[in-house]
């Protein structure tokens, strides 16, 4: 198998499962930002970071500006990815919170935001695992 290199988003780094997400939902550390909540959780034993989005239909109703705002933050997420203080086992659940369309560049800078919170409380070792 081909090691991916870059600003890419495969398979293997979405959050999927549903032991893996009740793992997350029940024993994850939470945050907010403006706009967006997020659920994280450390050392989950994977061989890279894995990423869920959730757009609640009780904000948005129609499926077009649910997708809109899940293709924004999958894409604030992929060129931000690389600034992570951890390079495996980081499960993270990015929560869209508010009933606004919230622009590309307001949504890449929440992302920014959350992942310089998730960097503050994990401290990365030498060898590229994390401490906290």
């Amino acid at each position: 198998m081909e090691i991916l290199v870059g600003n890419t988003l495969p398979k293997t780094e979405r959050l999927c499962g549903k032991t893996s997400i009740s793992v997350l939902l029940a024993k994850g550390k939470h945050g907010n930002v403006p706009g967006m909540r997020f659920l994280w959780l450390n050392k989950t034993g994977n061989d890279s970071n894995r990423i869920m989005i959730s757009v609640p239909k009780k904000l948005f109703k129609r499926a077009v500006k649910r997708n809109l705002l899940k293709r924004r933050i999958r894409e604030s997420y992929r060129k931000q990815k690389h600034s992570l203080a951890v390079s495996c086992g980081l499960d993270v659940l990015f929560m869209y919170s508010t009933k606004e369309i919230l622009s590309y560049d307001e949504i890449f800078t929440a992302v920014g935001h959350i992942i310089d919170k998730i960097n503050k409380v994990i401290k990365p070792n030498d060898d590229g695992t994390a401490a906290e």
